[in-house]
């Protein structure tokens, strides 16, 4: 799992916003080269990127996005959902649209398919914006989504049947806002202090939009077959785990991870010793996250 990748550098990036040097994001790369050089060595089946791919939502950046996940591209199966900042408040993704489209994808076989809008706002939630995918390991199947950051009721729909339609397989759900503090904050110590679990609070599609404890209410819940929720978002609580039961009794672990510069996540499955063993991995530096 890839946390959030804002980590970028150069013109027209919040960490130099006046500089004039190109962007890049050698996180982001380095990251990105260490999984495909251990896809072998790690046994590695499937790469899930929790969203806020970009810090701003610019073609440069997006250019750059790109250029890492290209390393992964044809050798792996992998999904993407967009975070806040791949988006404007009103939902409108048409740059992620355009630099990771469906058509990048249609032609695998693990690739399962997208929320179709019908509307003429296709900016809006439409194309790639929300995927899902199918993989199978150790004799286990599983299906992958990846729902855009407060995926509005069409979007939950469509994820309802989704689900249904893969009930025979393990589910995940990888979407950017999930777990933090509870409400709003109001003041910056209540990123760190407030309340935490799952979000009663929104950044994106207006009206249209449901908070994260919207979706599990509507959407997650109801799926017997759903163990697994990812989400990235919050960095300053950077990791967090919470265990919830769904309608039929299911347990499903709901896992943050959000550390900036200081790694990305392995989750180990071990069907033998029914176990995920879950390490953060710095490639950068060569260490684990302490």
């Amino acid at each position: 799992v890839f946390p959030d990748t804002q980590q970028y550098r150069g013109r027209g990036t919040k960490a130099q916003p006046d500089g004039t040097d190109e962007t890049t994001n050698p996180i982001f790369d380095t990251w990105a080269r260490w999984t495909a050089d251990n896809l072998q060595r790690q046994r590695i089946v499937f790469v899930s990127h929790v969203g806020d791919i970009v810090d701003r939502n610019s073609a440069e950046q997006w250019e750059v996005a790109r250029r890492c996940m290209d390393h992964l591209h044809g050798r792996v199966p992998y999904g993407i959902c967009p975070g806040n900042h791949d988006m404007t408040g009103s939902g409108d993704s048409s740059l992620f649209q355009r630099y990771f489209p469906q058509t990048r994808f249609e032609a695998f076989p693990w690739y399962g398919g997208v929320f179709k809008a019908g509307t003429e706002e296709e900016t809006v939630s439409d194309d790639n914006a929300n995927s899902f995918q199918q993989f199978s390991a150790e004799g286990l199947d599983f299906v992958v989504l990846h729902l855009e950051c407060n995926a509005p009721d069409d979007v939950l729909q469509w994820a309802d049947k989704v689900l249904d339609e893969h009930a025979g397989r393990r589910a995940i759900v990888t979407t950017h806002m999930f777990l933090g503090p509870r409400e709003h904050p109001k003041t910056a110590r209540d990123y760190f202090d407030a309340p935490k679990g799952v979000m009663n609070w929104k950044k994106r599609h207006g009206d249209r939009g449901n908070t994260p404890q919207q979706m599990w209410d509507k959407c997650f819940q109801k799926h017997a077959n759903l163990f697994l929720i990812c989400c990235g978002d919050q960095s300053r609580t950077q990791t967090m785990r919470q265990t919830l039961t769904g309608e039929h009794g299911n347990q499903v672990y709901a896992v943050l991870s959000d550390y900036g510069v200081n790694g990305l996540r392995l989750y180990s499955f071990r069907p033998g010793a029914n176990l995920i063993k879950v390490t953060t991995y710095n490639p950068v530096t060569g260490k684990l996250c302490t």
